[in-house]
Protein backbone atom coordinates (compact mmCIF):
# COMPACT_ATOMS: atom_id res chain seq x y z
CA UNK A 1 0.00 0.00 0.00
CA UNK A 2 1.63 3.83 -0.60
CA UNK A 3 2.10 5.58 2.22
CA UNK A 4 -0.06 8.73 1.69
CA UNK A 5 -3.11 6.31 0.98
CA UNK A 6 -2.43 4.38 4.38
CA UNK A 7 -1.99 7.65 5.95
CA UNK A 8 -5.88 8.80 4.68
CA UNK A 9 -7.05 5.11 5.81
CA UNK A 10 -5.46 5.64 9.49
CA UNK A 11 -6.87 9.42 9.44
CA UNK A 12 -10.29 7.73 8.35
CA UNK A 13 -9.45 5.44 11.62
CA UNK A 14 -8.82 7.84 14.14
CA UNK A 15 -9.40 12.01 13.19
CA UNK A 16 -6.57 13.30 13.98
CA UNK A 17 -8.25 16.62 14.05
CA UNK A 18 -9.71 14.95 17.68
CA UNK A 19 -6.07 15.24 18.82
CA UNK A 20 -5.64 18.05 21.84
CA UNK A 21 -4.37 21.10 20.61
CA UNK A 22 -1.22 20.62 22.27
CA UNK A 23 -0.38 17.25 20.96
CA UNK A 24 1.66 16.27 17.53
CA UNK A 25 0.06 14.15 15.73
CA UNK A 26 0.10 12.19 12.30
CA UNK A 27 2.64 11.52 9.90
CA UNK A 28 5.89 12.60 11.57
CA UNK A 29 9.13 11.45 9.46
CA UNK A 30 8.32 10.73 5.53
CA UNK A 31 10.82 8.85 3.11
CA UNK A 32 11.04 10.33 -0.16
CA UNK A 33 8.14 9.38 -2.87
CA UNK A 34 7.26 7.06 -3.96
CA UNK A 35 7.20 4.89 -0.31
CA UNK A 36 4.99 1.71 -0.29
CA UNK A 37 4.19 0.17 3.22
CA UNK A 38 4.26 -3.17 3.37
CA UNK A 39 5.01 -4.04 7.19
CA UNK A 40 3.28 -1.77 9.63
CA UNK A 41 5.18 -1.70 13.20
CA UNK A 42 3.16 -0.75 15.86
CA UNK A 43 4.77 0.34 19.37
CA UNK A 44 3.97 2.51 22.52
CA UNK A 45 7.12 4.61 22.95
CA UNK A 46 9.97 4.74 19.97
CA UNK A 47 12.82 4.41 21.47
CA UNK A 48 16.52 3.59 20.32
CA UNK A 49 15.91 -0.37 21.46
CA UNK A 50 12.80 -0.28 19.50
CA UNK A 51 13.91 1.45 16.65
CA UNK A 52 16.47 -1.40 16.12
CA UNK A 53 13.44 -4.10 15.94
CA UNK A 54 11.69 -2.16 13.26
CA UNK A 55 14.85 -1.99 11.28
CA UNK A 56 15.70 -5.27 11.97
CA UNK A 57 11.54 -6.80 10.76
CA UNK A 58 12.09 -4.45 7.59
CA UNK A 59 9.29 -2.42 8.95
CA UNK A 60 8.19 0.55 6.47
CA UNK A 61 6.14 2.42 8.75
CA UNK A 62 6.45 2.52 12.55
CA UNK A 63 3.06 3.88 14.20
CA UNK A 64 4.17 5.22 17.07
CA UNK A 65 1.22 5.89 19.70
CA UNK A 66 3.57 8.40 21.89
CA UNK A 67 5.09 11.28 19.43
CA UNK A 68 8.48 10.26 19.42
CA UNK A 69 8.68 14.30 18.04
CA UNK A 70 7.24 16.53 20.24
CA UNK A 71 8.98 19.61 20.70
CA UNK A 72 10.81 21.16 17.77
CA UNK A 73 13.81 20.11 16.30
CA UNK A 74 16.43 22.51 15.51
CA UNK A 75 19.11 20.12 13.37
CA UNK A 76 19.17 16.70 12.93
CA UNK A 77 22.34 15.13 14.11
CA UNK A 78 23.82 11.96 15.96
CA UNK A 79 24.14 13.92 19.22
CA UNK A 80 20.64 13.05 20.89
CA UNK A 81 18.79 9.73 21.09
CA UNK A 82 15.40 11.49 18.86
CA UNK A 83 17.37 13.65 16.46
CA UNK A 84 19.36 9.40 16.09
CA UNK A 85 15.68 8.22 15.46
CA UNK A 86 14.64 10.44 12.79
CA UNK A 87 18.60 9.96 10.65
CA UNK A 88 17.72 5.95 11.58
CA UNK A 89 14.68 6.22 10.39
CA UNK A 90 14.98 7.96 6.94
CA UNK A 91 18.22 5.69 6.50
CA UNK A 92 16.67 3.09 6.29
CA UNK A 93 13.48 4.66 4.29
CA UNK A 94 10.90 4.09 7.38
CA UNK A 95 7.86 6.50 7.73
CA UNK A 96 6.79 7.73 11.82
CA UNK A 97 2.99 7.85 12.11
CA UNK A 98 1.60 9.39 15.70
CA UNK A 99 -1.63 9.11 16.67
CA UNK A 100 -1.45 9.92 21.02
CA UNK A 101 -4.55 11.93 21.84
CA UNK A 102 -6.70 10.86 18.76
CA UNK A 103 -6.42 7.41 19.69
CA UNK A 104 -7.67 8.28 23.08
CA UNK A 105 -10.10 10.07 22.20
CA UNK A 106 -12.39 8.07 19.96
CA UNK A 107 -14.55 5.46 20.95
CA UNK A 108 -12.59 2.67 20.17
CA UNK A 109 -9.65 3.67 21.34
CA UNK A 110 -7.38 3.84 24.50
CA UNK A 111 -9.53 4.57 27.14
CA UNK A 112 -12.67 2.25 25.93
CA UNK A 113 -9.94 -0.52 25.69
CA UNK A 114 -8.84 0.81 29.47
CA UNK A 115 -12.43 0.71 30.93
CA UNK A 116 -12.55 -3.24 30.44
CA UNK A 117 -10.02 -3.37 33.20
CA UNK A 118 -13.21 -2.24 35.30
CA UNK A 119 -15.73 -4.97 34.42
CA UNK A 120 -19.11 -4.29 33.19
CA UNK A 121 -19.84 -0.86 32.94
CA UNK A 122 -21.25 2.31 30.61
CA UNK A 123 -18.90 4.69 30.10
CA UNK A 124 -19.17 8.46 28.53
CA UNK A 125 -15.99 11.00 28.06
CA UNK A 126 -14.99 13.29 30.85
CA UNK A 127 -14.26 15.92 28.26
CA UNK A 128 -16.51 15.41 24.97
CA UNK A 129 -14.80 16.15 21.64
CA UNK A 130 -16.22 18.66 19.10
CA UNK A 131 -17.24 18.24 15.30
CA UNK A 132 -14.04 19.56 13.67
CA UNK A 133 -15.50 20.72 10.78
CA UNK A 134 -18.91 21.97 12.62
CA UNK A 135 -19.93 25.10 11.85
CA UNK A 136 -18.82 27.04 9.14
CA UNK A 137 -16.50 29.99 10.04
CA UNK A 138 -16.75 32.22 13.04
CA UNK A 139 -17.38 32.32 16.65
CA UNK A 140 -20.80 33.79 16.52
CA UNK A 141 -23.95 34.50 14.21
CA UNK A 142 -25.86 38.18 13.76
CA UNK A 143 -29.25 38.40 12.49
CA UNK A 144 -31.10 41.26 11.92
CA UNK A 145 -34.04 42.89 9.59
CA UNK A 146 -35.35 46.12 8.26
CA UNK A 147 -37.85 46.60 5.71
CA UNK A 148 -35.66 50.45 4.73
CA UNK A 149 -33.81 49.65 1.54
CA UNK A 150 -32.02 52.52 1.40
CA UNK A 151 -30.86 51.87 4.93
CA UNK A 152 -29.82 48.20 4.17
CA UNK A 153 -27.90 49.06 1.57
CA UNK A 154 -25.74 51.20 3.26
CA UNK A 155 -25.23 49.22 6.61
CA UNK A 156 -24.77 46.16 4.17
CA UNK A 157 -22.11 48.50 2.46
CA UNK A 158 -20.29 49.55 6.05
CA UNK A 159 -20.16 45.50 6.91
CA UNK A 160 -18.74 44.70 3.72
CA UNK A 161 -15.36 46.56 4.49
CA UNK A 162 -15.13 44.93 8.29
CA UNK A 163 -12.86 41.82 8.28
CA UNK A 164 -13.91 38.72 9.50
CA UNK A 165 -17.33 38.49 8.37
CA UNK A 166 -18.79 35.57 6.51
CA UNK A 167 -21.78 33.62 4.69
CA UNK A 168 -23.29 37.16 4.77
CA UNK A 169 -26.71 36.70 3.14
CA UNK A 170 -29.91 37.95 2.81
CA UNK A 171 -33.28 36.36 2.22
CA UNK A 172 -37.26 37.88 2.27
CA UNK A 173 -38.84 37.57 5.58
CA UNK A 174 -42.39 38.33 7.10
CA UNK A 175 -41.77 39.71 10.56
CA UNK A 176 -45.13 41.10 12.48
CA UNK A 177 -46.98 40.64 9.37
CA UNK A 178 -44.73 42.71 6.95
CA UNK A 179 -42.28 41.86 4.48
CA UNK A 180 -38.74 42.64 5.21
CA UNK A 181 -35.54 41.76 4.65
CA UNK A 182 -33.69 39.27 7.28
CA UNK A 183 -29.16 39.75 6.85
CA UNK A 184 -27.65 36.69 8.39
CA UNK A 185 -23.71 36.73 8.87
CA UNK A 186 -21.16 34.76 10.86
CA UNK A 187 -18.01 36.80 12.26
CA UNK A 188 -15.31 36.29 14.80
CA UNK A 189 -15.15 37.60 17.85
CA UNK A 190 -13.13 40.73 17.12
CA UNK A 191 -15.72 41.86 14.25
CA UNK A 192 -18.81 40.94 16.81
CA UNK A 193 -18.16 44.07 18.21
CA UNK A 194 -17.46 45.99 14.93
CA UNK A 195 -20.81 44.66 13.89
CA UNK A 196 -22.52 46.14 17.23
CA UNK A 197 -20.84 49.33 17.13
CA UNK A 198 -22.23 49.64 13.59
CA UNK A 199 -25.44 48.26 13.95
CA UNK A 200 -25.86 50.75 17.58
CA UNK A 201 -25.60 53.88 15.51
CA UNK A 202 -28.99 52.79 13.58
CA UNK A 203 -31.59 52.31 16.21
CA UNK A 204 -34.18 50.50 14.35
CA UNK A 205 -31.44 48.27 13.27
CA UNK A 206 -30.07 47.51 16.90
CA UNK A 207 -33.42 47.18 18.34
CA UNK A 208 -34.29 43.71 15.79
CA UNK A 209 -30.74 42.45 16.15
CA UNK A 210 -30.12 38.67 17.08
CA UNK A 211 -26.60 37.26 18.09
CA UNK A 212 -25.90 33.72 18.75
CA UNK A 213 -22.95 31.92 19.54
CA UNK A 214 -21.89 29.26 17.64
CA UNK A 215 -20.93 26.13 19.27
CA UNK A 216 -19.68 23.00 17.50
CA UNK A 217 -22.05 19.95 18.28
CA UNK A 218 -20.29 17.54 20.88
CA UNK A 219 -19.77 14.24 19.33
CA UNK A 220 -21.10 11.34 20.96
CA UNK A 221 -18.83 8.31 22.88
CA UNK A 222 -16.32 10.17 22.06
CA UNK A 223 -13.50 12.76 24.04
CA UNK A 224 -11.07 12.93 26.64
CA UNK A 225 -11.12 10.32 29.80
CA UNK A 226 -14.12 8.54 30.66
CA UNK A 227 -16.80 8.36 33.50
CA UNK A 228 -17.77 4.90 34.26
CA UNK A 229 -20.61 3.31 35.91
CA UNK A 230 -20.32 -0.12 36.99
CA UNK A 231 -23.48 -2.39 36.11
CA UNK A 232 -22.81 -3.92 40.13
CA UNK A 233 -20.67 -2.43 42.71
CA UNK A 234 -17.83 -4.12 43.64
CA UNK A 235 -14.97 -3.15 46.29
CA UNK A 236 -12.22 -1.94 45.80
CA UNK A 237 -9.89 -4.72 46.29
CA UNK A 238 -12.13 -6.49 43.56
CA UNK A 239 -11.05 -3.35 41.02
CA UNK A 240 -7.57 -3.47 41.63
CA UNK A 241 -7.36 -7.33 41.46
CA UNK A 242 -9.30 -6.97 37.70
CA UNK A 243 -7.14 -3.56 36.84
CA UNK A 244 -3.62 -6.22 37.73
CA UNK A 245 -5.34 -8.95 35.44
CA UNK A 246 -6.35 -6.72 32.40
CA UNK A 247 -2.93 -4.94 32.84
CA UNK A 248 -1.07 -8.09 33.37
CA UNK A 249 0.64 -6.27 35.59
CA UNK A 250 2.15 -7.65 39.15
CA UNK A 251 1.27 -4.96 41.44
CA UNK A 252 -0.19 -1.29 41.16
CA UNK A 253 0.25 1.85 43.34
CA UNK A 254 -2.51 2.63 45.79
CA UNK A 255 -4.27 5.44 47.52
CA UNK A 256 -6.97 4.95 49.56
CA UNK A 257 -9.85 7.63 49.90
CA UNK A 258 -10.41 9.17 53.30
CA UNK A 259 -12.91 7.02 55.06
CA UNK A 260 -12.35 4.34 52.67
CA UNK A 261 -11.29 0.82 53.29
CA UNK A 262 -10.31 -1.97 50.61
CA UNK A 263 -13.78 -2.92 50.97
CA UNK A 264 -15.98 0.03 50.08
CA UNK A 265 -17.98 -0.11 47.04
CA UNK A 266 -16.26 0.94 44.11
CA UNK A 267 -19.75 2.16 41.33
CA UNK A 268 -18.48 5.02 39.59
CA UNK A 269 -14.68 5.36 38.17
CA UNK A 270 -12.55 7.92 36.41
CA UNK A 271 -10.34 7.14 34.36
CA UNK A 272 -7.80 8.41 31.76
CA UNK A 273 -4.87 6.35 30.18
CA UNK A 274 -1.59 8.04 30.58
CA UNK A 275 -1.13 11.28 32.54
CA UNK A 276 -4.25 11.51 33.69
CA UNK A 277 -4.35 14.72 36.33
CA UNK A 278 -5.32 17.53 34.14
CA UNK A 279 -8.72 15.39 32.32
CA UNK A 280 -9.76 13.77 36.23
CA UNK A 281 -9.19 16.95 38.37
CA UNK A 282 -12.79 17.79 39.78
CA UNK A 283 -14.60 14.75 38.55
CA UNK A 284 -16.51 13.21 41.25
CA UNK A 285 -15.79 9.26 41.41
CA UNK A 286 -15.33 6.31 44.07
CA UNK A 287 -11.85 5.75 41.79
CA UNK A 288 -9.78 7.62 39.85
CA UNK A 289 -7.22 5.28 37.55
CA UNK A 290 -4.93 6.71 35.56
CA UNK A 291 -0.75 5.88 34.33
CA UNK A 292 0.63 8.84 36.68
CA UNK A 293 -0.68 11.99 39.26
CA UNK A 294 1.39 14.72 41.02
CA UNK A 295 1.68 13.99 44.49
CA UNK A 296 -0.51 16.96 45.01
CA UNK A 297 -3.48 15.87 43.01
CA UNK A 298 -3.32 12.53 44.73
CA UNK A 299 -3.59 14.36 47.98
CA UNK A 300 -6.56 16.33 46.80
CA UNK A 301 -8.18 13.31 45.51
CA UNK A 302 -7.68 11.37 48.89
CA UNK A 303 -8.80 14.35 50.57
CA UNK A 304 -12.02 14.25 48.85
CA UNK A 305 -12.85 10.46 49.65
CA UNK A 306 -11.64 9.43 46.08
CA UNK A 307 -9.52 6.77 45.65
CA UNK A 308 -6.21 6.72 43.32
CA UNK A 309 -5.11 3.65 41.09
CA UNK A 310 -1.94 4.52 39.31
CA UNK A 311 -0.65 1.84 36.99
CA UNK A 312 2.64 4.10 35.74
CA UNK A 313 2.12 6.20 32.51
CA UNK A 314 2.40 3.93 29.47
CA UNK A 315 1.00 0.65 31.30
CA UNK A 316 -2.39 1.59 31.08
CA UNK A 317 -1.88 1.96 26.98
CA UNK A 318 0.32 -0.86 25.69
CA UNK A 319 -1.53 -3.08 26.11
CA UNK A 320 -3.81 -1.69 23.67
CA UNK A 321 -1.57 -2.28 20.80
CA UNK A 322 -2.96 -6.18 20.29
CA UNK A 323 -6.19 -4.94 19.69
CA UNK A 324 -5.23 -1.74 17.41
CA UNK A 325 -3.34 -4.52 15.70
CA UNK A 326 -6.65 -6.49 15.29
CA UNK A 327 -8.75 -3.33 14.43
CA UNK A 328 -6.56 -2.10 11.92
CA UNK A 329 -5.82 -5.70 10.11
CA UNK A 330 -9.96 -5.38 9.67
CA UNK A 331 -9.90 -1.74 8.66
CA UNK A 332 -7.03 -2.15 5.65
CA UNK A 333 -8.64 -5.52 4.98
CA UNK A 334 -5.62 -7.32 5.55
CA UNK A 335 -3.48 -5.58 2.85
CA UNK A 336 -0.37 -5.24 4.68
CA UNK A 337 1.33 -7.26 7.40
CA UNK A 338 0.88 -5.31 10.84
CA UNK A 339 3.09 -6.20 14.40
CA UNK A 340 3.09 -5.63 17.51
CA UNK A 341 6.63 -4.27 19.04
CA UNK A 342 8.63 -7.06 21.55
CA UNK A 343 11.21 -4.60 22.61
CA UNK A 344 8.56 -1.76 23.79
CA UNK A 345 8.58 -1.47 27.82
CA UNK A 346 7.53 0.65 30.53
CA UNK A 347 11.10 2.24 31.22
CA UNK A 348 10.34 2.13 35.36
CA UNK A 349 10.68 -1.46 36.90
CA UNK A 350 10.45 -2.46 40.91
CA UNK A 351 13.83 -2.97 41.65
Amino acid sequence: MDLRQLVSALSDFASPSLAESWDNVGLLVEPSPPHAVRTLFLTNDLTEEVMEEAVQKKADLILSYHPPIFTPLKRVTWKTWKERLVVRALEHRIGIYSPHTAYDAVPHGVNNWLTNGLGACTSVPLHPSTAPSCPAEGTHRVEFCTDNAELLDRVLSEIKDIQEVFCLTTFPARVEGEEQTRVSLNCSQKALLEVVALLSQNSPLYHKTEILLLQKPLLPHTGMGRLCTLNEPVSLSVIIERIKSHLKLPHIRLAVGTGKTLESPVKKAALCAGSGSSVLKGTEADLYLTGEMSHHDVLDAVANGISVILCEHSNTERGFLSKLRDMLALHLQNKINIIVSEKDRDPLQVA
